[in-house]
């Protein structure tokens, strides 16, 4: 059983990854509109470009990470030498190049992206793969996952209120804040993956076992009947989340008119979301993960349909009222769809007698960021054609909607469908169980 102190090692690492991915699923679309004066639809082409790398390197650092030997184990080693180029790659994203031409400076973000998502991948991957490596228990591993998930929610929250209070309004003149922002930013996150490398230990067992064929690994991932369905519950969930990230801004300053206090409405939000992961972990607990995952997404669905209703008209308190409710909605979406996925490494190791983590959560990422970086360079182009006019204070009635359809119906319906998915989730706690205690027997008697 793992003590508090190495959950809050494990958890501290998502700190990092949180911390800068959130801002760029926040800020970075709206950066490249409204500061660099990058039309919407070639914004979307820069997006595209340095999300696509994901396709090759998702997959490659997984199964590396797998296969690594070394005295720190199979993923340490990835979180202790990739830690400072991380952060670098994220500050590199919010400068903002003596360049007139918008095609060369699509290019030049284009490649930022493209380096940043490298360096992310590097740490992430590895990190995420430690969860099924930490502990085997059902319980405990919700647990392990809502240390993490209080990090990253805390991170999130950060990550929306602080650039959003220093920055004030998003025009041009806002640039050189930026830059400050992504290398202050940049270099806080390097120190929480040292947290975890430092605070962590991996099973021996595991490092010593024989290292994976790649064909294996995905032969085995695609045969695991819990993995693939944990998978496109994860994909949806977070699909849901990078739309509303990337358009959230958008809708506050045109959809109900509050710019100036969009620190206080994300603040409601993960704030929210940050008190009720233990609600959430309760939940798990009395039930299993699937009911608490469909009775969660469930509720943060009705919400996100209902936000579209609100206007600049809208008191804020009423509009602070619906972002509390969704912020629980949030906190489901964070800590179950993680907690889920891990159990399926375990009923791999029960067939096939190997153990594919690295590779497992490389196609799990991997799929959500095809999704993402198809999704949210499509939103992008859907706001050119409703006529969204770059670093502009007002927009035309065709682009609100189309922001209002993007922030709340679409990532609505993303819901449900993983609520489909979770209906008939084929594992449970039970079930999970059985398979870990035969796995500890198998590997008593091989040991004699």
């Amino acid at each position: 059983m793992l003590n508090w102190k190495q959950k809050l090692a494990y958890g501290t690492g998502d700190m990092s990854i949180s911390l800068v991915t959130t801002m760029v699923g926040a800020y970075f679309a709206i950066f490249l509109t409204d500061i660099v004066g990058i039309p919407a639809g070639k914004a979307a082409i820069a997006v595209f470009i340095g999300r696509t790398w994901d396709y090759v390197n998702d997959p490659l650092v997984g199964f590396l990470s797998d296969r690594t030997r070394s005295r720190w184990g199979r993923r340490r080693p990835f979180l202790l030498f990739g830690a400072i180029p991380f952060g670098l790659a994220f500050a590199f994203m919010w400068w903002r190049p003596p360049i007139e031409s918008q095609n060369w400076l699509v290019v030049y973000y284009a490649l930022a992206y493209l380096v940043f998502d490298a360096a992310t991948t590097a740490v992430y991957m590895p990190f995420v793969a430690l969860t099924p490596e930490l502990t085997q228990d059902y319980d405990e591993r919700t647990s392990l996952t809502s240390y993490r998930m209080a990090f990253s929610i805390l991170a999130s929250l950060i990550a929306f209120v602080v650039p959003a209070a220093i920055i004030g309004t998003f025009n041009p003149e806002s640039a050189r804040r930026f830059l400050i922002m992504g290398v202050a930013f940049g270099a806080a996150s390097v120190f929480p993956i040292l947290v975890t490398f430092a605070g962590t230990r991996e099973r021996k067992d595991y490092v010593s076992q024989k290292p994976p064929r790649l064909f294996a690994s995905l032969k085995a991932a695609f045969r695991n009947r819990p993995f693939v369905f944990s998978m496109v519950m994860f994909l949806l969930t977070w699909m849901s989340i990078d739309l509303i990230q990337a358009t959230l801004l958008y809708f506050i300053k045109h959809g109900v008119g509050r710019e100036s206090q969009s620190d206080i409405i994300m603040a409601a939000i993960f704030v929210t979301a940050l008190v009720t992961l233990p609600i959430w972990l309760s939940v798990s607990n009395r039930a299993d993960k699937r009911k608490a995952f469909v009775i969660g997404l469930s509720f943060w669905a009705v919400i996100q349909i209902i936000l579209i209703t609100l206007t600049p008209a809208t008191s804020l308190a009423v509009v602070l009222g619906f972002c509390v409710l969704a912020g629980v909605g949030v906190a489901a979406a964070h800590v179950l769809p993680w907690s889920i996925i891990p159990d399926a490494i375990e009923w791999d190791e029960w067939h096939t007698g190997s153990r594919h983590e690295g590779t497992f959560y490389s196609i799990v990422t991997l799929a959500q960021k095809v999704a993402s970086s198809l999704a949210v360079p499509l939103a992008l182009v859907i706001l050119e054609a409703s006529g969204y006019v770059a670093a502009a204070e007002t927009q035309p009635a065709s682009a609100v909607r189309a922001i209002r359809v993007i922030v709340g119906p679409v990532p609505a319906l993303l819901l449900v469908g993983a609520i489909c998915f979770a209906l008939f989730y084929p594992l449970d706690r039970d079930q999970h169980r059985k398979i870990v205690a035969e796995l500890e027997a198998r590997r008593g008697r091989e040991e004699t």
